[in-house]
């Protein structure tokens, strides 16, 4: 990306910032996708977790990582640790493959299986944990592996 367009992506995240804040509630699930596209894009992989209240207005959106090109390091119990702090009742988690390529690789399919072990044990829900593309997103829900 250009320096311009690197600096376009940043003020917008700031204005959804924003806007999130005045009015929490993600309110579709095309909603929630575009959220997460805009929130996780760039040149190398970012893990963000939304938290959710009981109904399902967002808490928080935390980056809990930032890796390299083709991988990003992501630790449960840190996960459900700030779940618990927040207060919160549910999860989405979110990250972008910077290849484009939005399908999980087994890595992400193994982190979302303990983190949904984890959810299950504090009585947490995991609704669904979305990879973004290049203009593709990929839900583990949708795709039977949550």
């Amino acid at each position: 990306m250009t320096e311009q367009e690197q600096t376009i992506i940043l003020e917008a995240r700031e204005i959804l910032a924003r806007y999130i804040n005045h009015n929490p509630v993600l309110s579709s699930w095309q909603a929630v996708l575009d959220y997460c596209a805009l929130s996780v894009r760039g040149e190398v992989e970012r893990f963000h977790v939304l938290y959710l209240d009981r109904r399902n207005r967002l808490i928080a959106d935390e980056r809990h990582a930032v890796g390299t090109v083709d991988h990003v390091p992501v630790y449960p119990r840190e996960v459900m640790k700030r779940a618990l702090e927040l207060h919160a009742s549910a999860l989405i988690l979110c990250h972008n493959h910077p290849s484009g390529d939005s399908e999980p690789s087994q890595a992400d399919i193994e982190m979302t299986k303990r983190i949904a072990q984890a959810c299950d044990v504090l009585g947490l829900t995991l609704h669904d944990h979305v990879i973004i593309g290049a203009g593709r997103e990929t839900s583990l829900r949708t795709r039977g592996d949550i």
